[in-house]
């Protein structure tokens, strides 16, 4: 993604060719930065209240100051570019920072063809900064590589032989009528797309076993920019008939309806 736009606290928009973190932050000593992904439709942040009150939360969970002027900071950033973007928000030890960057490529063929994922067992998740969004995503990361030589697209993380989430988007499967999604826990965040998703449809939330999505009669992620994307393998296998499923493309549907308006 193409970053088109960067504003800090206290300055305003900076080129964004400018370097805006100190090399002796806690952001780059220990990764303690909280952070936060939002889309943006025809110029406005969708759910943007709800995100500002994760990103509290995370700001808290890592003991850093509190930020001050985050809708300021967002709306000139947003200003600034044009009215479909990826805006992100960043509080380190030292300073707050919003940018604005384009699109990824692809997604609508991708929602199309659907992911494929590829399970990875994580270990027992640690607890202490559960709920929280942080830049910490060395270990997820890892995952999605281990994945992609296993030529899948995704990472399916997996602690104990139970469903927790992919690598940045929470994980749903239907099998009948019945929607499922694992529970918010450690190891799984507490996704702001997720949270309006089970709002608009009826799901079990729990603990599941990996071998319950194996056998769903679809499957998907949910995520803020890409957002409702149809999962058709899970370890090289098709999820019931390998195409993209229904459910997937009413909740996509209502999803852009309700950030039209």
């Amino acid at each position: 993604m193409t970053l088109l736009a960067v504003a800090v606290a206290g300055r305003g928009l900076v080129d964004p060719e400018e370097p805006v973190f100190r090399a002796d932050d806690e952001a780059l000593l220990r990764g303690g930065v909280a952070f936060e992904t939002i889309r943006t439709y025809g110029g406005i942040p969708f759910l943007l209240d709800r995100h500002i009150h994760r990103f509290r939360f995370s700001i808290g969970a890592l003991a850093l100051p509190p930020a001050q002027g985050i809708e300021e900071l967002v709306a000139a950033v947003v200003e600034a570019v044009p009215s479909e973007h990826v805006l992100r928000l960043y509080r380190t030890e030292q300073v707050l920072v919003a940018t604005a960057a384009g699109l990824p490529e692809g997604l609508e063929e991708l929602r199309r063809r659907g992911i494929s994922v590829h399970a990875v067992d994580i270990g027992a998740p640690a607890p202490l900064l559960a709920g929280a969004k942080t830049t910490s995503y060395g270990e997820a990361f890892a995952a999605r590589r281990e994945a992609e030589r296993a030529g899948a697209d995704e990472a399916l993380l997996v602690a104990g032989g139970l469903v927790l989430e992919a690598a940045t988007a929470n994980v749903w499967w239907r099998r009948g009528e019945q929607l499922y999604t694992p529970a918010v826990r450690a190891g799984v965040l507490p996704g702001v797309t997720r949270e309006l998703a089970l709002e608009l449809v009826d799901a079990d939330v729990g603990a599941f076993p990996l071998s319950d999505l194996a056998a769903a009669d679809e499957a998907f992620t949910t995520s803020s920019i890409r957002e409702v994307m149809p999962v058709v393998a899970l370890d090289g296998r098709a999820i019931s008939d390998g195409t993209p499923g229904p459910a997937a493309a009413r909740l996509q549907a209502a999803l852009r309806l309700r950030s039209s308006g």
